[in-house]
């Protein structure tokens, strides 16, 4: 039997934090006289009343330790609840009157997606957009590691949470005890966002842009005050925006290893190794292509290149240039690119690098395997040997993701969308990454697509930020079934 009441009362901690959230972008509504405080104090005041009565209220008098059923069913429903709640100031001050919108953006900024339906991002009152920033700097982390380090006051485990909520299989621990690995996430992802918006505002950006960027590229989102995103500001912002984008891609544990000194640590992780490698070798394929197909200068290429492509692989999804006007081949590289993701333990969306380098590893041993069946042939990353279990989860994660990429294009085929444009607002929202290709390409966004074609492509995008299995499993009868 299913315990409701630790599932009430996460929900109900998760809506006073973000109705709270909400309220802090009150003095910039002040500042700058933008006339949405009203919406925003609405909003915020409502999600922190559902909250409290969600927190208070008890299904019995002694809740028993999280199970993996409860942690699982905790992460899907609250992150839609947050949805749900985060669309409210949207709807309240109504530049967003559609709920079909407003939920769109919410969830494309929770999930860090940053797929939009604004289409004049530059006429929005200041309080909005710092709130639509914001909403991606929290799910970025994912709002379920914050809460862990909350679990005190609720009286129950949270590793169950952090295991149905931490992206991708890695297995590396900062620190062996849950509470304080999330207080230390936390500690380094604010500290890197501050150093990320002082060193913007030494590069000219005013204070509310540098940190509305600096939420957004630390949480690989790319929801810009800007309508021309990235593009709007010079190459030296744009240079910096690309290396924090690389290290926003970085798994935590890597970063943690290199704020501590460790650095051969840093250098000997299979996966940090393949990351960087993948990102130069397509910068400096794609930059010598630019300059022939573009007739641009070497240096505007390899800027807009390195941006892009580690806009791309990181589900960051800033644009500085069309790269859909590239030619096709440089376009469909960057189609390929939706579905790379960075690393795992990062706040980047998408398959991630480990995956891929598991099942290219396995794909090669296979052959060996076919020649020598007698012999032991086992996959290592980092010098360990992975588990077949997590070969086998790596496996179908990947079979899954096809299937779920498939069956999305041809839901969206069948509303009558042209394919290319299908396939590339899939990608892009279940990779999570913003940008697609077709009438959702970099220069393009989401607010000419129906109100069903955006309810389908929301719940993709929850199913792509939480990997999958989080909310598939949800619709498996054994799930529901009693122990």
């Amino acid at each position: 039997m299913i315990n409701l009441q630790p599932i009430s009362n996460v929900i109900g901690v998760l809506l006073i934090v973000l109705g709270f959230s909400m309220l802090l972008c009150l003095p910039v509504s002040w500042y700058y006289q933008s006339g949405d405080g009203p919406s925003l104090i609405n909003a915020g005041c409502i999600t922190m009343i559902v909250g409290i009565l969600s927190w208070k209220f008890r299904f019995n008098e002694n809740p028993e330790s999280l199970t993996k059923r409860e942690g699982i069913l905790i992460v899907a429903t609250s992150w839609i609840f947050m949805s749900v709640f985060s669309a409210l100031p949207y709807l309240f001050s109504g530049v967003l009157a559609n709920p079909a919108n407003a939920v769109f953006e919410s969830v494309s900024g929770l999930t860090t997606t940053g797929a939009s339906v604004f289409a004049d991002i530059e006429s929005l009152p200041e309080g909005i957009l710092f709130w639509r920033s914001m909403t991606q700097w929290i799910g970025g982390m994912g709002i379920i590691v914050l809460t862990v380090a909350l679990f005190p006051l609720l009286g129950i485990a949270g590793i169950e949470l952090f295991t149905a909520e931490s992206p991708g299989p890695t297995t590396d621990k900062i620190h062996p005890r849950i509470k304080e690995t999330a207080k230390r996430l936390w500690l380094l992802y604010m500290a890197i966002t501050a150093l990320l918006c002082i060193i913007l505002m030494l590069e000219g950006m005013n204070f509310f842009e540098a940190i509305n960027h600096a939420f957004t590229t630390m949480a690989t989102g790319g929801f810009s005050t800007r309508n021309a995103s990235m593009a709007a500001f010079s190459p030296l912002i744009q240079y910096t925006i690309t290396v924090f984008m690389f290290i926003a891609g970085t798994n935590y544990f890597v970063i943690y290893s290199l704020a501590k000194g460790r650095f051969k640590r840093v250098w000997y992780n299979d996966e940090f190794r393949m990351y960087t490698i993948i990102i130069l070798f397509f910068i400096s394929a794609m930059t010598a292509g630019v300059c022939v197909r573009t007739g641009q200068d070497i240096e505007q290429s390899f800027r807009e290149v390195a941006f892009q492509v580690v806009s791309l692989i990181t589900t960051t999804g800033f644009v500085t240039a069309n790269y859909t006007s590239w030619g096709n081949g440089l376009t469909a590289i960057c189609f390929i690119l939706l579905f790379m993701g960075a690393s795992a333990g990062s706040t980047a969306g998408g398959i991630k690098i480990v995956r891929h380098l598991v099942f290219l590893k396995n794909s090669y041993l296979e052959f060996k395997r076919i020649l020598h069946p007698r012999a032991l042939i086992r996959i290592k990353i980092n010098k360990v040997v992975v588990a077949p279990k997590i070969l086998t989860h790596i496996l179908v994660f990947l079979l899954l993701y096809l299937a779920v990429f498939i069956t999305g294009t041809f839901l969206l085929a069948l509303m009558e969308y042209d394919l290319l444009t299908a396939a590339g607002a899939v990608a892009t929202c279940l990779g999570n990454v913003g940008p697609g290709i077709g009438d959702v390409g970099p220069v393009d966004n989401f607010a000419p697509l129906s109100n069903l074609a955006k309810w389908l492509l929301s719940l993709i995008m929850i199913i792509g930020r939480l990997e999958l299995f989080t909310i598939l499993i949800l619709f498996t009868p054994y799930f529901w079934k009693p122990n």
